[in-house]
């Protein structure tokens, strides 16, 4: 069993400046593959080579060449597939520990820039006063735009005491701002918690790292004892870009029957052929103890919401879909980012690793998550006027060379004029007000307390390309309620709903087994 978590520990992506993901480690042997090595196609790569050292205008070192074959090579496959060097391979180990060298700010991508999420509290970028909502444009002189993510993050990421100077955009400000950091080490929180008003409580998961479940679990025994009586939880899992998978299963183990099927895997590989259940050994590793074992029993039936948004991908994926499928919680948000697949690290020297795709990832119900994302049971804007920031950002089925789908047919995006929508993006990050998860101004987060309570919900019909490739809507504002609303034909169009819904929630459903 434990050669299994080895094998598919890594399933979250890059969003945190100075963490690039969290993951489990594999020293694994090369496997043969049984095919004879393709000698023609070897003989030009060599012919290639000995004619760059040859005539090309300076000397080029050798290791430079190969290395650089090696990173064209495994990036040819996929987003997410990456030869790492001595440097990326130290800081990836560090990540998952939840420290790291850097900066202290989680970032997203929005349209070609670096968005600021949240700072780290008492980090260097908050004490340098950056906020969130701030769009991050250059890093030293290098403009942002054209970067990927993980390029970016690595830029930020560095040695400690070593300076980066970032020009910022900020909303309400004429002005780019310029600001100089000093790097540090910083430890990161990936759980937060409180009680947001009395009987509901909120959870939020920044990432998943190797002690989330060990700290998840403290922080619930904490709430319940601030408030025996909490009849309603809302696990947040916005812009959360995934991590360990073990953090994953052990989350939704919380919520989940003992022993059911939380996620399975397959790849071409009889071991990425598994499925992982709600058991400790699937979620502790090498811990003898139950991190989950002194939960209070209510923590299986409370009625549950979880929030997604598109920046929610990987492993926050794994736990919303397990909880959708299981009908444990109802879902609300926006459609998820649609990261459903399994990257493994084969370490191929000393302190050298291929991080390579291996699998794809499937709830319990047997959906595939890659270049889809979790459907909310409930579509729910970041603001109320829906004017947030979800139909800019990408998605996995925006990425160049993303893996397919193989259990749906992929509906395109529809097209936009980048220089256009750059314009819109940036006029959007000037009015739009930075967002705090689990502020008093988090509207999805009030939509969440309404669903529990029994209120109507505002809900907003999810955008759907049609066959020209161009937005529609399902429908228009109704102002009815759930009953209401429920009853309305499909005929009548609407872009808002109020949405009274039953916040009872059946943990005993079982899905079909995979």
């Amino acid at each position: 069993m434990g050669s299994k978590f080895k094998n598919f520990g890594l399933i979250g992506l890059g969003m945190v400046a100075g963490v690039a993901v969290s993951m489990q480690f594999s020293a694994v042997a090369q496997k043969t593959t049984g095919n004879p090595l393709p000698i023609e196609e070897l003989r030009q790569l060599t012919d290639v080579f000995g004619l760059i050292k040859s005539d090309y205008v300076e000397p080029v070192e050798d290791n430079k060449l190969l290395t650089e074959a090696i990173t064209g090579m495994v990036a040819s496959l996929d987003p997410h597939s990456a030869y790492l060097d001595k440097k990326a391979f130290k800081e990836l180990k560090e990540g998952t520990q939840g420290k790291f060298v850097g900066l202290g700010i989680e970032v997203g991508m929005e349209d070609g820039y670096v968005k600021i999420i949240s700072p780290i509290e008492d980090s260097p970028a908050y004490r340098a006063g950056l906020k969130p909502g701030d769009l991050i444009t250059r890093l030293d002189s290098l403009p942002v735009k054209g970067l990927s993510l993980d390029e970016a993050v690595k830029k930020m990421r560095g040695e400690p005491n070593t300076k980066i100077t970032l020009t910022i955009a900020r909303k309400n400000e004429d002005k780019p701002i310029v600001v100089t950091i000093v790097r540090e080490l910083i430890k990161q929180q990936s759980v937060k918690a409180k009680i947001v008003e009395p009987g509901y409580a909120w959870v939020r998961i920044a990432q998943f790292q190797e002690p989330t479940v060990e700290d998840m679990a403290k922080k619930i025994q904490t709430l319940y004892a601030q408030d025996p009586a909490i009849k309603g939880l809302i696990l947040d899992l916005r812009n959360d870009p995934g991590g360990v998978l073990p953090g994953a299963i052990g989350v939704s183990a919380a919520f989940l029957p003992k022993d059911v099927p939380v996620v399975s895997t397959n790849g071409q590989l009889p071991d990425s052929k598994a499925t992982f259940y709600a058991r400790r050994e699937f979620y502790s590793g090498r811990t003898l103890s139950d991190p989950l074992a002194k939960l209070p029993e209510a923590i299986k039936n409370v009625p549950m919401v979880v929030l997604i948004n598109t920046g929610s991908a990987s492993a926050s994926e794994i736990v919303a879909g397990a909880l959708q499928d299981y009908k444990r919680a109802t879902i609300l948000g926006t459609q998820s980012f649609g990261k459903g697949s399994v990257q493994t690290i084969r370490q191929i020297s000393a302190d050298t690793a291929v991080k390579l795709t291996t699998a794809r990832y499937y709830t319990p119900n047997g959906r595939s998550i890659q270049a889809k994302g979790i459907v909310p049971d409930l579509n729910v804007e970041e603001t109320a006027d829906g004017d947030g920031f979800n139909g800019l950002r990408a998605r996995e089925a925006d990425l160049q060379k993303h893996l397919s789908n193989d259990k749906e047919k992929e509906v395109a995006r529809p097209k936009v004029d980048e220089a256009e929508e750059e314009q819109r993006l940036i006029a959007l990050a000037k009015k739009s007000k930075p967002l705090e998860y689990g502020g008093a101004e988090d509207f999805q987060l009030a939509q969440a307390l309404n669903h529990l309570k029994g209120l109507p919900v505002k809900v907003t019909e999810a955008k759907v390309a049609d066959k020209d490739g161009k937005d529609s809507k399902d429908a228009k504002d109704t102002g009815k309620d759930a009953e209401k609303a429920g009853k309305s034909d499909k005929s009548d169009k609407a872009d808002k709903t109020e949405h009274k819904t039953d916040h009872k929630t059946d943990s005993k459903t079982d899905p079909k087994k995979k």
